[in-house]
């Protein structure tokens, strides 16, 4: 997802949408540890954008 769509949606859909990175982080992690993950690359995308979402939450309840 691109920052600027980010900053439009609400904080109860940006949290539904950290909720689902999270657990897509985790399945990625899990399938990294059993040697089935080809792109590992995966892993850095999601734990960022995961970041990237916490920082925009921390912003507007400000």
């Amino acid at each position: 997802m691109d920052i600027k769509e980010l900053r439009n949606q609400s904080v109860s859909a940006l949290n539904e949408t950290l909720m689902k990175l999270l657990k897509e982080h985790f399945e990625f992690r899990m399938q990294h540890k059993s040697s089935q993950l080809d792109n590992f690359s995966k892993l850095g995308k999601t734990k960022k954008s995961i970041a990237q979402i916490k920082t925009i939450i921390r912003q507007k309840q400000e």
